[in-house]
């Protein structure tokens, strides 16, 4: 009864998180933790790979996730749902120079107002499709003057590599891949449209669990610490992102050179809830959403304190 009133559930037994792994290479918790030689005390956890942040918030829906990650975007769609299963409960703040529109070898695009007309692929309900939306804008294009294609980061590839694609909007570690193997180059990065903030959530049965509620605070502390191994052995860590990937050493050191920032555990702040409410907001108004949405409920500061002392 004390359940179904709201009250908190404790977890019997020993804690186990669930959370999510978002594409390879850099952003692979387990590889990351493996090189700073540190790992989760006191509980478990149990990780499972996604290509993307909107299938990070399908798995939320479906509650097999406690514990996720993902852009400012999948959120705001997720709004969309009835039935909200998870909130935003810290800003990791990083790289936004590897989220590029990306071009074949041989291409005769030279800019963007070029894409007009143009088949250009991306991944929906993703960063990929907001700074393909605010790129158009900049010189006064719109969704509709060119051909979409939404696709999942495989079929993206896959449809990329095979010229099915004028050009790809993209993220992540298929950058790296598809310039050392294809020949593609970089049209555009998003420095100067994304804000850097990428979402760290938990499920709303996970935050009710005070057992639960401890661990993803020891989880978040342990993170804080794996980034700053990574800010400082650069080098040595893009030897084993390389490694993961399968592309050669001085591509990825290419891109860690050219990074906007490294990745930092951030606490809530207003600044980052407005950031989000201008992403929204420009999805409304491009009328890729039903309808103006407020972002505001969808955060949760509980673990500021803990973020506070990690900066």
């Amino acid at each position: 009864m004390l359940t179904a009133c709201g009250q908190p559930k404790a977890t019997a037994g020993p804690v186990k998180l669930r959370a999510s792994i978002t594409g390879k290479g850099e952003g692979d918790t387990r590889l990351l933790f493996a090189q700073a030689g540190l790992k989760p005390e006191g509980y478990s956890v149990e990780y499972s790979e996604f290509q993307g942040g909107n299938l990070v918030v399908e798995a939320l829906a479906g509650n097999s996730l406690d514990y996720g990650s993902m852009s400012e975007i999948p959120p705001i769609f997720a709004l969309a749902s009835p039935h909200q299963s998870f909130k935003q409960i810290a800003v990791a703040h990083g790289d936004v120079n590897n989220q590029v529109v990306l071009l074949p070898k041989g291409s005769k695009i030279e800019k963007l107002e070029d894409l007009k007309g143009k088949r250009v692929g991306y991944v929906r309900a993703t960063t990929s499709q907001y700074f393909l939306i605010r790129m158009l804008q900049s010189v006064g294009l719109s969704w509709a003057d060119i051909t979409p294609v939404a696709l999942n980061v495989t079929d993206g590839a896959s449809a990329f590599s095979q010229g099915a694609l004028d050009a790809w909007a993209i993220y992540g570690f298929p950058i790296q891949r598809a310039i050392a193997t294809e020949g593609a180059r970089i049209l555009k990065t998003a420095l100067g449209i994304l804000s850097g903030n990428y979402l760290v959530v938990a499920h709303i049965d996970a935050l009710n669990d005070p057992a639960k509620v401890e661990a993803i605070g020891k989880y978040l502390t342990t993170i804080a610490k794996a980034y700053d191994w990574a800010r400082d052995h650069q080098d040595v860590y893009a030897e084993v992102v390389a490694k993961e990937i399968g592309v050669p050493l001085d591509y990825v050191k290419d891109q860690f050179v050219r990074k906007s920032d490294s990745y930092q555990l951030r606490p809530i702040t207003d600044a980052a809830i407005a950031s989000q409410q201008a992403v929204a907001d420009t999805f409304t108004e491009a009328g890729l959403l039903p309808r103006k949405i407020d972002v505001k409920p969808l955060w949760d500061t509980r673990f500021n304190d803990i973020l506070k002392g990690l900066v």
